[in-house]
């Protein structure tokens, strides 16, 4: 019976989708990314999203506060990945004029009470930042950086308001950004007045404004006043939150010319502060691994190849039996191990991950997946899970059936849901906590039922159909046969005691990717773009290189020690450098974060920990199909008597 590798097959699997995506994306339209073109006088339409705040990991809508509103509020079309992501993007009464400046506009007039006082003092005090969107590009506050001062650094949104004393008196006072200077910049088509917009900055102000007489309409203001060409400046008296305050809500628009053409306009907010050292580290990272990776590839390959010569050259039975080493363990090196169900669910799960990510790497390496498309690679991601389901439900009933197994449908079962299920209740209970705090990250039920309907409707039988093909294929044969009754496992050394070996095995993994870690960390939890996704690409190899090489070195070292369990080891082995992940995302929260909330604190360590075990279940699968690949080449590489 002709001999099919489970290796061989996933790879073919992985390039079959590959290239059926890659088909299909040639007529596929990234909504967002097409430039629009504006004539002079056209409306500018500002959209609000959320509210976010790094102290509290809580996003909330705009109008949650008492903001002055449209006559109607309208919410803008979302993907599934926007939901998720808590953004909620709505109208609002900025409206500007393509070219044309406009000086203190007034929005509208509030009077404060005790309640929405009370509201507004929470979130200053939590440094809740407001974003805008014009064009599809976010609003961003320049700060100059103090080391250079031709820097500028680009902060996203700006600050609902801000605490201060004033001079000569202790008590600490609120005070709200009221007055906004916009300021749009253009790049000018030279042969037609058609202009597109390449950046939306913004000057936040707290401002007392002042008029006399009563308030009406067509009042004019004292502290900035268009016809007499009066402008807000920081030196203004700032307005201040209390009860029965009157907030008068004003902006500015300034329209600068600039060089930056339209399909470059997110270099501004793709390079942030510090980037060379980012680059120095990525790059330093990928060279010490690659270093070692190569010592380790060359010791592997020079040792094993004495070996094989070693053990072919014996002449008789009398001198086999006086070696030692992995090969006399070959009858019992291929014995199915205990759990082997959950070993066959977690591989087909591995196998789902791996090629979710594979895929939406290249997509976003490639430059598919546009930040300007607020959601996109959420939702990518949550739809390749999805149809990945048919390789996993394949790769578990395969080695399934390897072991002897014959209810395909159990396993089948077990894999469409050991992980999503165990997800999902996490995921529900980190949703309900956040419905309970009233924000707008909480998932509505509507997209519940949608996360279901791709799970059960589409994933699981996926699952099943491939779990059917799978074990519809021939068995894997074994290169050696395994005995009937099995050996017993001599004492083996301290250092190669299976908890340590384990935790030995995932530091090299760790050390792969936990510089890019940061940025991903910071991005996700700061609220950072991440848009350095070839790199990140690279570090995804040079991760599977190092998963799959120290797990050989040591499933080597364990079958020379005549330890033959190596089924979970393998995969324990690179699956364990998830701890030394999480244990960077405790590091990460009490030395990078400032989050002070019980429940933001629980939302942080609950995704940090279902991120953990995606990446168990990732490098685990990593280090157990090269572990597989080894075993198989190595045992049918030696003459067995």
């Amino acid at each position: 019976m002709a001999r099919e590798p489970l290796a061989r097959d996933l790879c073919i699997s992985v390039c079959i989708c590959i290239l059926l995506i890659a088909h299909q994306s040639t007529c596929f339209y990234l909504p967002g990314v097409a430039p629009e073109d504006f004539w002079k006088g056209d409306p500018l339409r500002v959209k609000v999203n959320k509210l976010t705040s790094t102290k509290t990991q809580l996003p909330y809508s705009y109008y949650s506060l008492p903001y002055c509103r449209p006559k109607q509020i309208v919410d803008s079309a979302e993907n599934l990945g926007e939901v998720l992501r808590g953004d909620r993007i709505e109208n609002s009464p900025y409206v500007f004029k393509m070219r044309e400046p406009q000086l203190c506009n007034v929005v509208c007039r509030l009077v404060l009470d005790e309640k929405t006082s009370r509201v507004f003092k929470e979130k200053i005090d939590d440094e809740y930042r407001v974003n805008m969107i014009l064009d599809n590009l976010p609003l961003v506050v320049p700060i100059r950086r103090l080391d250079q001062e031709s820097s500028l650094v680009y902060l996203h949104g700006f600050l609902v308001g801000l605490k201060g004393q004033y001079s000569g008196m202790k008590e600490e006072k609120y005070f709200i950004h009221n007055h906004l200077a916009f300021v749009v910049k253009y790049h000018k088509d030279p042969e037609l007045e058609l202009s597109r917009i390449v950046g939306f900055e913004v000057q936040p102000f707290s401002v007392k404004h002042g008029y006399e007489g009563k308030w009406n309409e067509n009042t004019r203001l004292t502290t900035c006043d268009p016809h007499a060409r009066k402008l807000v400046t920081s030196s203004e008296s700032p307005q201040e939150v209390e009860d029965k305050k009157e907030i008068i809500f004003t902006y500015d628009v300034e329209f600068e010319a600039s060089d930056v053409k339209w399909a470059y306009r997110w270099d501004t907010y793709l390079l942030m502060a510090d980037d060379q050292i980012h680059w120095f580290s990525i790059v330093n990272s990928m060279m010490i691994v690659l270093f070692l990776s190569g010592m380790v590839a060359m010791i592997m390959l020079r040792t094993l190849y004495r070996d094989i010569s070693k053990y072919n050259q014996l002449e008789t039975q009398e001198e086999a039996q006086e070696e030692t080493g992995w090969k006399l363990v070959h009858g019992d090196v291929f014995r199915p191990p205990s759990n082997s169900d959950l070993l066959c669910t977690y591989v087909g799960t591995g196998v789902q991950f791996f090629g979710m990510i594979l895929v939406t790497m290249i997509f976003a390496a490639l430059g598919f997946l546009s930040p300007s498309n607020r959601g996109g690679l959420m939702t990518v991601m949550l739809l390749l899970w999805v149809f990945m389901g048919l390789f996993a439900g394949y790769t578990s009933a395969r080695l399934y059936k390897m072991f002897k197994g014959t209810e395909w449908k159990k396993i089948s079962l077990g894999t469409a849901f050991t992980f999503p299920a165990t997800a999902f209740a996490v995921f529900f209970v980190l949703n309900a906590l956040i419905w309970g705090q009233r924000s707008s990250g909480a998932v509505p039920f509507q997209t519940m039922f949608a996360l279901l309907l791709l799970w059960f409707g589409i994933s699981f039988p996926l699952v099943f159909v491939g779990g059917f093909l799978g074990f519809k294929k021939p068995a894997i044969e074994d290169p050696v046969k395994t005995n009937k009754i099995a050996r017993q496992i001599p004492e083996q050394a301290w250092y190669m005691n299976p908890v340590c070996a384990i935790l030995i095995g995932g530091i090299l993994p760790f050390g792969a990717v936990f510089i890019e870690l940061f940025f991903i960390l910071t991005s996700i939890w700061l609220h950072q773009f991440y848009y350095i996704f070839g790199f990140l690409f690279i570090v995804f190899v040079i991760l599977i290189i190092t998963c799959a090489e120290i797990t050989i070195v040591l499933c080597y070292f364990q079958l020379c020690s005549e330890d033959y369990t190596w089924w979970w080891r393998s995969y324990l082995t690179s699956g364990s450098s998830a701890l030394y992940l999480f244990l960077y995302a405790v590091f990460y929260f009490f030395t990078k974060l400032e989050i002070t909330k019980p429940i933001s604190g629980v939302l942080y360590f609950g995704y940090m920990l279902l991120l953990s075990y995606a990446f168990f279940v990732l490098t685990g699968t990593i280090g157990f199909c090269a572990c597989f690949w080894f075993t198989r080449l190595i045992y049918s590489s030696v003459k067995i008597d």
